[in-house]
């Protein structure tokens, strides 16, 4: 048995070394592209799309490694999911330096930022938002449900859908959404019905992070500012009616969080 093991782990070790020589040649390219924006303000918007893309691109490397590790050793490498999961943050951050990290505000508030990736069609954002959530969504289930990091994934799941809301024009995605005819017509409806389902699952995760694991008022807070956004969303599409049952929601979160901070529960 003990030679099956070292053959086992000899087979694995040559199997992942192009995957680890790949990370860090990904490493050195975000070094380079970050050195690039220090000398160099210009175009910072898309070099740091670049990055994102490129943090997205590490976690699948470091995904990988995993899943030799599942398949070879039957056993998880929790070092692997732990670095895909830092680059996943990372690609977020990223993303949240262009677009802002606002839960909650009027387009105009982040306007300026969003200019800066001005010529990035809506369709590049698009598949953008659905390749970083799929790659959350993969490390996630690498990880299984009995993780200790499942409520910060609560966390990085919801700052995730922020820069999602924030890459698009909600104002001029609401003019699109009413326009069939437009060439984007599509591509917004379907852009929008994610990121408002996405809103939805935030809040609640923030709800359920609260009352069943931190007892935290800015977790609480948080859900209820999701709740604003998806207010925000389903008023964009014109659904007046999901639009106020979520004010009403809101209130009923505030009511509760105002009653167990009077209870002591909430800290």
């Amino acid at each position: 048995m003990a030679k099956i093991a070292a053959e086992s782990r000899e087979l694995f070790n040559s199997k992942m070394r192009p995957y680890k020589e790949a990370v860090e040649k990904s490493l050195e390219k975000e070094k380079d592209i970050l050195t690039l924006i220090s000398k160099d303000s210009s175009g910072v918007g898309y070099r740091k799309l670049l990055l994102a893309d490129e943090m997205m691109y590490e976690a699948t490397l470091y995904l990988t490694i995993n899943n030799l590790s599942v398949e070879l050793l039957d056993v998880k490498n929790t070092d692997a999911l732990n670095e895909a999961r830092k680059a996943l943050y990372k690609a977020v951050i990223y993303l949240e330096e262009i677009v802002t990290n606002l839960i909650d505000a009027p387009y105009s508030e982040y306007e300026d930022k969003v200019a800066q990736i001005s010529n990035t069609s809506i369709e590049k954002r698009y598949f953008i938002v659905r390749k970083l959530g799929l790659a959350i969504r993969l490390i996630m289930d690498a990880y299984g449900d009995n993780t200790k990091w499942k409520w910060s994934f609560t966390e990085l799941q919801a700052r995730f859908v922020t820069v999602a809301k924030n890459m698009l024009n909600l104002r001029e995605a609401g003019k699109i959404f009413l326009d069939p005819r437009h060439p984007d017509y599509d591509t917004v409806v379907f852009y929008l019905r994610l990121i408002k389902k996405m809103t939805s699952q935030a809040a609640d995760g923030y709800r359920d992070r609260y009352e069943l694991s931190t007892h935290r008022i800015d977790d609480m807070r948080n859900g209820i500012l999701y709740l604003a956004s998806y207010r925000r969303i389903c008023i964009v599409m014109t659904e007046t009616e999901e639009a106020e049952e979520a004010k009403k929601k809101a209130i009923v979160w505030k009511d509760k969080l105002e009653d167990d901070r009077k209870k002591g529960f909430a800290k």
